[in-house]
């Protein structure tokens, strides 16, 4: 036998039940109701924020077998509804839960990391994840260092594939964020130090210098 997937190592997390539905989407998704798993795997990112930095991989590898195996994109679709959905009440979802709220970002923007349409990002996805990359860079959000972590994170993540689809909107994120690490009092030295970190790294082309690592890696760790 085989070594398990990864796929398959993240879905021990799930009761029994949920576990043997999302094998089966895995490997045979026309057998599944499709969004349904959906909506349980977009649940679980909202609740779980380790399964969230991860979950798109899960999601590429169904909609890879349901392609190989239907031609259809009922996963995708299924899976897009219920972002928009989230999307359009993320307000409502930050107040009532910070955690749910970062592990939303955090789950879009490792959806816009996978999924490919022609070998090139989800144009769908662009704006929604600037904008939640925007609510981040407020001040109200980068006094909370769970949401600049957040912010820092997915710029590292997916900044310089969001600044080749559209550079203007990352000039203006960046504004945001640099005005926010002037911000004459409200921020964390963490903060600052996040902040001053991911400006650096997108002036070096969205790379580490050596310098920089040092410095940064050092500072977090003392």
């Amino acid at each position: 036998m085989g070594e398990p997937s990864r796929e398959e190592y993240k879905i021990q997390s799930f009761d029994a039940e949920t576990q043997q539905l999302l094998k089966t989407a895995l490997k045979d998704p026309g057998a599944v109701d499709l969004e349904k798993v959906a909506n349980v795997i977009v649940d679980h990112s909202l609740q779980d924020c380790v399964f969230s930095k991860e979950a798109g991989r899960m999601c590429y590898a169904i909609i890879q077998a349901e392609s190989k195996q239907a031609g259809q994109s009922v996963f995708r679709r299924g899976l897009l509804n219920r972002l928009q959905q989230e999307f359009q009440a993320r307000e409502q979802l930050r107040a009532r839960s910070l955690q749910g709220w970062v592990c939303y970002v955090t789950f879009i923007c490792n959806i816009f990391d996978y999924l490919r349409v022609n070998n090139m990002p989800m144009m769908a996805l662009v704006n929604p994840v600037y904008d939640c990359l925007f609510r981040l860079a407020q001040p109200d959000s980068l006094n909370k260092e769970e949401e600049v972590d957040c912010l820092v994170l997915q710029l590292h993540r997916v900044g310089e594939q969001l600044e080749k689809m559209n550079g203007q909107r990352m000039d203006e994120l960046f504004v945001l964020i640099r005005d926010g690490f002037l911000l004459p009092t409200g921020l964390s030295s963490l903060a600052q130090l996040l902040l001053l970190e991911i400006i650096e790294f997108r002036a070096a082309g969205w790379k580490t210098t050596p310098a920089a690592r040092k410095y940064y890696y050092s500072e977090v760790s003392d």
